[in-house]
């Protein structure tokens, strides 16, 4: 039973990175003007991070519960630390560039953030084939 709730969990997160990354994202981008999108992804994009976090969390708790330190255990604990730092490090930084006007700087540091999401992608993919 507890492992089909953690692959549910894990679909469900797998669920809301694709439709943050695929749909909601460039959807901003093509309905909103570049100001209000600016506005709309920084007041959104921390949420993603804590919610997709916390769902995390509590999955790596049901692993550390049964003692069941596997492959998957630690691709769930890389891709909730991968939240983490985002959400604490690289959206801030990332922010404060752009403020700033530092295009080199908010280009590299969003690629990198473009590479932590494509990375938690195929970790959660793989652990659900």
């Amino acid at each position: 039973m507890s492992e089909q709730i953690i692959m549910n969990l894990i679909s469900l997160v797998l669920g809301i990175m694709l439709f943050f990354s695929f749909i909601l994202a460039p959807m901003i981008f093509k309905v909103l003007s570049p100001e209000n999108a600016g506005i709309f992804v920084r007041a959104i994009f921390p949420y993603y991070y804590l919610v997709n976090l916390l769902i995390l969390g509590v999955i790596s708790i049901f692993y550390i519960f049964y003692k069941t330190f596997t492959l998957d255990f630690y691709l769930i604990l890389t891709t909730a630390l991968l939240f983490l730092f985002n959400l604490i490090f690289l959206m801030p930084k990332i922010n404060q560039y752009k403020d700033q006007k530092n295009e080199r700087a908010f280009k590299i540091s969003h690629f990198i953030s473009v590479i932590i999401n494509f990375s938690q992608l195929i970790a959660l993919g793989i652990i659900l084939i």
